[in-house]
């Protein structure tokens, strides 16, 4: 099950809507064949691994990461591919949230295949949380699903007393985020940061994505002065500007850049908007109201956090404004997911309990 979690990270950014799965075959305690589902439209994990394993397949057992589909798709359903290939036993990760792709263990099992259920629930969720998160009612109903990335020094800031912030982290961490960003519909910051930074807000990393990730930018004012990359490339990947207050002049210089204007005057209102306008996931990497902000409304669903380190001082711009002090006993806390080094810097990644 761990190599098939493994197998299933190479579809990152290629497979969404779908999820991300892996699948091996094993015949007599040998792993004969493995498949992941590369890209969306294309065949499922299932069906790539028993096509490998051919004959061998026939008596054997497959390990997948999640319940295979029972429902006619893109692809035909994976429940039919695994009854022709005559496995003899199916184990899967965790149960389908789809509810018009869910049930194929209950099939298999009819059928008289051996289907086990391990304990792999959490993983597989964590490594489909946008996926995941659209079929929770409370949720993916609402808004889409929020990841925070932020990269700070020690001592929690993510600028300098100037207010520059390249580069905090190193090349590693900026590979990561390049990584990153190919996994989400989009990607999203404030406007003073878009103002001050001139971000691109491309991935520019090993990964390119089947759809590129649309910019959003939450502003009330829809000021974009000193966003060049973002004014000069709206027509080639979109550009979403949130804001209420938006002038009618200003309104209409961003239409004629090409930008999309969405009216809303709260994060909450402008992600619900998003999630109107088909975007399921959205990475926000700045600024520090913005992320305050978010944080305050209980808006963020997972935080990616690059520790560098380096020491920024009194002056320096704090990762987070705005949030309210609390005591400790009351503290909300969160949990880690994932620690690890990239180079000299570290990421933590942190979900709500």
């Amino acid at each position: 099950m761990l190599t098939a979690l493994e197998l299933a990270w190479r579809g990152w950014g290629r497979v969404q809507p779908n999820p991300m799965v892996g699948a091996v075959v094993l015949r007599d305690g040998e792993m004969i064949a493995q498949g992941y589902h590369v890209e969306f439209g294309r065949p499922h994990a299932e069906a790539v691994a028993l096509e490998q394993a051919g004959e061998q397949a026939r008596g054997g057992t497959l390990v997948v990461t999640l319940e295979p589909c029972r429902h006619q798709g893109n692809q035909p359903p994976c429940t039919e591919a695994i009854r022709r290939a005559g496995v003899r036993r199916v184990v899967f990760g965790s149960k389908d949230p789809n509810p018009e792709a869910a049930g194929g263990a209950d099939e298999l099992a009819a059928a008289g295949i051996e289907v086990e259920h391990l304990p792999f629930a959490g993983e597989v969720r964590r490594q489909n949380a946008v996926f995941f998160h659209a079929f929770t009612p409370s949720l993916g109903a609402r808004r889409p699903f929020v990841a925070l990335k932020l990269a700070t020094s020690v001592d929690g800031a993510i600028a300098d007393r100037f207010g520059r912030s390249r580069w905090i982290s190193g090349p590693d961490a900026l590979a990561f985020v390049h990584w990153l960003r190919a996994g989400f519909d989009a990607i999203a910051v404030g406007g003073r940061t878009a103002r001050a930074d001139d971000p691109a807000l491309t991935v520019r990393g090993p990964v390119t994505p089947r759809v590129f990730p649309a910019r959003v930018v939450f502003s009330n004012s829809g000021n974009l002065d000193g966003a060049k990359h973002l004014l000069a490339t709206a027509r080639e990947v979109p550009v979403v500007v949130a804001g209420a207050q938006v002038s009618t002049e200003r309104r209409e210089a961003l239409r004629e850049a090409g930008i999309d204007l969405l009216d809303a005057g709260t994060s909450a209102e402008t992600l619900r908007g998003l999630g109107t306008r088909g975007i399921r996931s959205v990475l926000v990497e700045g600024g520090g109201r913005l992320a305050g902000a978010l944080l305050a409304e209980g808006l963020v669903d997972r935080f990616y956090w690059i520790q560098s380190p380096v020491w920024l001082g009194e002056g320096a711009i704090p990762a987070f404004e705005g949030l309210a002090g609390v005591d400790l006993p009351d503290a909300a806390r969160w949990h880690v997911t994932e620690r690890r080094a990239l180079g000299d810097d570290t990421l933590l990644v942190l979900e709500p309990e």
